[in-house]
């Protein structure tokens, strides 16, 4: 063999690199297919396992509480332990939770496993980031990385809407969760043999158990308030009692983190303008296109007797489009015009798609109106999306990179829970209003997901205000190709600093 025929360590350490993001894209499309992928096989599960309509919300509220309450910590143990230890460890957890999942015989058993779900999830989701921003530090290759990453967490709740139909219909129930058993093995078996090991910062000052107690409890005391609201409503003490245990939780936390030598959280995170002001942006957009997946799953279903299946494929304008985004195109957009011009021009396409949504009716023909709702939701999200994450992770150093990670993540989380919440609540209400008044039923159930839709569309609008206050670059010359990458080290120094596990 000649010696110009082998591969140079340059290109093997590229291929491994594009081959991690594969393993943790596909790590990210199990935990986003599982939530749709859930839902529609709900009816089959209620029939056969006998819950009632109030424990039944609890399969899918179960995996919500654990997920989102165990990101931070998850994270942050990222930065301690090591990345790849931390997805790996989540990986294992998901996979065996999904098999307890779809063996479950009784209530119990599933909501159970589903708790377990959440759990291995939250391991995963919380590095993702943080492996992707380590393996990818210059920016141009990076958004690459973050545009794959944006078509799989986007695109993937209606490819789940599209697998249960299928695997409900021609199998059982049981069979969306054991269809994350072969695709956990061999992400587990491929990301063990090629994620870098990373030995971590350590645990030997000591880990702050406390903060990791108050910090957890006090998201999952959120998240549990927000998912019990469709059931108890804004004012029940339920609600109030566990919203304002939360915020208690939450102050202890952060009184404590600014007082103790080796904090799980260092506040020095919340001084990364960067990622505090993109979150807090990409917490008004979700809160549209969380209502725009929910609301317009129901007006399908409902009102037009799609079959899941139908549904699945009502939305695949919106897959298709982040897919052909994602393609190189948002990134080479965002490297000419920067990152808030594109930003803010996907928000507004994804407002007018909310705007084509509030219009549909009864007989409302699915092409030209429903398909081009799909379609600019889907160019609106797959062009703001990346700049968000770039912003977000640009600034942070990479020994918090874990934790940032984490926040993203939270935020996305909690601010897509409440705006279900809140808009769900402003469709029932409204319904409700009309049905009282002596209208249809049909005509109030529309009349109720148009209110909802518009309100989607003014929270985005806000989202837009508020990226223009807070994202504006400092130097008129920023572009997001200018990223510091000197405070996220390059895979090279990285390996110098860190020791393989």
């Amino acid at each position: 063999m000649h010696l110009a025929s082998l591969p140079t360590p340059s290109t093997t350490a590229d291929s491994r690199r594009w081959a991690t993001l594969i393993v943790v894209c596909f790590a990210q499309l199990m935990i986003v297919l599982d939530v749709t992928i859930v839902n529609v096989a709900l009816p089959s599960i209620q029939q056969d396992l006998h819950f009632t309509q109030a424990n039944l919300t609890w399969v899918v509220n179960a995996f919500l509480v654990t997920f989102g309450s165990l990101l931070l910590l998850a994270g942050r143990l990222g930065d301690l332990i090591g990345r790849r230890r931390v997805f790996l460890a989540g990986l294992v957890t998901f996979t065996v939770a999904s098999l307890l999942c779809g063996v479950a015989e009784t209530q119990a058993e599933l909501i159970g496993a589903r708790l377990l779900q959440g759990v291995g999830a939250a391991a995963q989701a919380s590095v993702i980031l943080a492996i992707i921003i380590t393996e990818f530090p210059q920016a141009v290759e990076r958004a690459r990385a973050m545009s794959a990453y944006v078509f799989v967490s986007v695109a993937g709740g209606s490819l789940g809407l599209l697998a249960g139909g299928l695997l409900t219909q021609a199998l059982s129930w049981h069979w969306v969760f054991f269809v994350n058993l072969p695709i956990g093995v061999i992400t587990f078996v491929v990301g063990r043999a090629i994620i870098r090991a990373d030995k971590g910062r350590g645990l030997e000052h000591g880990v702050d158990w406390l903060g990791s107690l108050l910090v957890t409890a006090s998201l999952m005391s959120a998240i549990y308030a927000i998912v019990e609201v469709t059931t108890h409503g804004w004012t029940s003490t339920l609600v109030l009692g566990m919203g304002a245990l939360a915020i208690v939780l939450m102050g202890a936390f952060l009184t404590l983190e600014a007082r103790i030598e080796n904090p799980i959280m260092p506040l020095r995170i919340l001084r990364v303008r960067g990622l505090i002001d993109a979150s807090l942006v990409r917490g008004f957009l979700v809160t549209g296109m969380y209502s725009t997946f929910f609301l317009g799953t129901l007006y399908l279903e409902q009102v037009r007797h799609y079959s899941a299946l139908e549904t699945g494929a009502a939305f695949l304008p919106w897959t298709l489009t982040v897919a052909v985004l994602s393609q190189g195109i948002t990134a080479r957009l965002v490297g000419r015009f920067g990152p808030l011009p594109v930003l803010t021009a996907g928000m507004a396409t994804a407002i007018g798609g909310l705007l084509l949504f509030a219009t549909v009716g009864p007989d409302t023909a699915y092409f030209p109106t429903i398909f081009f709702a799909c379609m600019l939701i889907g160019f609106g999200i797959g062009n703001a999306f990346m700049p968000l994450l770039t912003l977000a992770m640009a600034d942070v150093p990479a020994a918090d990179a874990g934790l940032a990670s984490g926040i993203t993540n939270v935020s996305q989380q909690i601010s897509g829970a409440l705006g279900l919440a809140v808009l769900a609540t402003i469709a029932a209400d409204h319904t409700r209003g009309m049905v009282s008044d002596g209208n249809g039923l049909t005509t109030s159930l529309i009349s109720g997901y148009h209110v909802a839709f518009a309100a989607g569309a003014v929270v985005i609008g806000a989202g837009i205000v508020l990226a223009f206050l807070l994202l504006r670059p400092r130097d008129p010359e920023l572009q997001i190709a200018e990223a510091p990458v000197e405070r996220t080290p390059a895979p090279a120094r990285l390996a110098m600093e860190e020791q393989a596990a």
